[in-house]
């Protein structure tokens, strides 16, 4: 349920209002406009009757949300959420570059990396230190290591690193780590979403291998119900009957969620195809249909790579393709 407030209403008066519904047993969200105040109810609301609380002096309107996810949804909060990472905004207009490569693996290459990513006009590091492989025999990431080595990354660099956290118990490492990504695989991992609701730091919550949108949104609510508002969806490919790419880019999805919801959507061309020779096209693509940012996998040396190098761009490539995303910026009229 969605109460719209008169322009009118003096926020001693707001206060009451708040007061009285959660009398009721709902918990009130106002969000406040330039011209008027809205306030979003999260919980039970059968049990109240619209026209009484249209009956209210300072209440304008009254509308059911049919949708099941309410934190995040556009009805609730109009105006697009702009998250602050180490400095640097996502959403409401601000697009942002996170590159790096699929996993750490030495302090040259990460250092090295990172300096060509700021080069080139990307402002997030990002880079794995633990990292979800099918293969248990597959390279999974330095671990503590990983993350120190991209700690002294930021310093050289002063870029804010983006890195995956796969199970709460390695949160005591993630101290200087600016947006903690959730991936695909644990897009629906409840538990670590509801933690990860209580901690201080953007939440980058990766689309699930073959999840729909609206189960997408709801794992969102979950971050979102338990006190974390800065969460930042990204569109990383689904698995459908298509072989010929390492998964399919849903691209449509990205100006459809403008309209469902007022986080921030980036896409991730790297992981949706699997393929570095499509990066370039897609990133154009992620831009023109109203992204918020793009993830792209940059390695020095892509053949030597321990994880990924078929999708991931060399910082020469990457530089070509930040010239272009920075002409499609400007005609989308996002800023860079």
């Amino acid at each position: 349920m969605i109460i719209i407030c008169k322009k009118s209403a003096k926020e001693a008066e707001i206060q009451d209002l708040l007061e009285i519904l959660s009398q009721k047993g709902v918990e009130p969200h106002p969000i406040y406009g330039e011209t008027e105040t809205i306030v979003g109810l999260v919980g039970d609301t059968s049990k109240i009757l619209a026209e009484d609380i249209e009956a209210i002096d300072i209440v304008k309107n009254v509308k059911r949300v049919s949708e099941p996810f309410k934190l995040a949804n556009i009805k609730f909060h109009p105006n697009q959420t702009v998250v602050d990472a180490g400095g640097v905004k996502i959403g409401g207009g601000n697009f942002a570059v996170m590159a790096g490569p699929c996993s750490v693996e030495s302090e040259e290459q990460i250092v090295e990396t990172a300096k060509k990513i700021k080069a080139s006009g990307g402002n997030f590091l990002r880079g794995g230190a633990f990292k979800p492989r099918t293969s248990p025999y597959a390279f999974r990431g330095l671990k503590a290591e990983g993350l120190r080595l991209l700690e002294l990354a930021k310093k050289e660099t002063g870029l804010p690193i983006v890195t995956e956290l796969m199970a709460i118990e390695h949160l005591q490492y993630f101290d200087n780590v600016d947006v903690i990504q959730i991936g695909a695989r644990n897009m629906q991992n409840f538990e670590l979403l509801t933690e990860l609701g209580k901690c201080n730091k953007p939440i980058l919550l990766k689309r699930g291998l073959a999840n729909t949108i609206e189960e997408w949104l709801m794992s969102a609510e979950y971050i979102m119900a338990s006190g974390n508002t800065d969460v930042i969806l990204c569109e990383r490919g689904i698995r459908t009957f298509e072989t010929a790419l390492r998964n399919t880019y849903d691209l449509s999805c990205i100006p459809l969620l403008r309209k469902m919801t007022h986080l921030p959507v980036i896409g991730d061309p790297s992981h949706a195809t699997g393929k570095a020779a499509m990066v370039h096209s897609l990133s154009k693509a992620t831009v023109a249909v109203g992204a918020d940012g793009l993830m792209i996998e940059v390695h020095p040396n892509p053949q030597k790579a321990l994880s990924d190098g078929a999708q991931s761009i060399t910082p020469e490539a990457f530089d070509y393709v930040m010239k272009d995303v920075k002409k499609y910026c400007i005609l989308e009229g996002k800023l860079l």
